[in-house]
């Protein structure tokens, strides 16, 4: 999800890429609130950090406390910023179709609130919604 958001957000001229700690299946209520923004994974599914293609970045930017220390870790040695944006997980919440839905429009607008008070200027700002 973070990582489609800011591709929506940030110019084409970034690279951004995204990865798990642990592999994992593609998310149904992720493709859903994506798809409210207009946005989709296509034929992308979860990938690890052994499965990025590149390991050279300029930021790393973590949601978990799980992912922060495997980031700090991995970096240690590296000129790499390390950025922790603590997320709930709504993989947590249970109830209703609606209250996980809900759960999820949180952590996606949460994002992208982080994004773009992270990477946009107060100009582009008004044009990223």
């Amino acid at each position: 999800m973070a990582e489609m958001l800011a591709r929506k957000a940030l110019p084409t001229t970034t690279f951004v890429a995204s990865a798990g700690v642990r592999g994992g299946e593609r998310d149904p209520f992720v493709d859903a609130v994506l798809a409210e923004d207009g946005l989709s994974l296509g034929g992308r599914h979860p990938r690890t950090l052994d499965d990025l293609e590149d390991d050279y970045f300029d930021l790393i930017v973590t949601l978990s406390p799980e992912a922060h220390h495997t980031a700090l870790e991995l970096t240690r040695s590296l000129a790499v910023d390390v950025e922790y944006w603590p997320m709930p997980d709504p993989t947590d919440v249970g109830g209703t179709r609606e209250q996980i839905m809900a759960a999820y429009r949180e952590v996606r607008e949460r994002l992208k609130a982080r994004i773009s008070s992270r990477f946009l200027a107060p100009e582009a700002k008004n044009g990223a919604d």
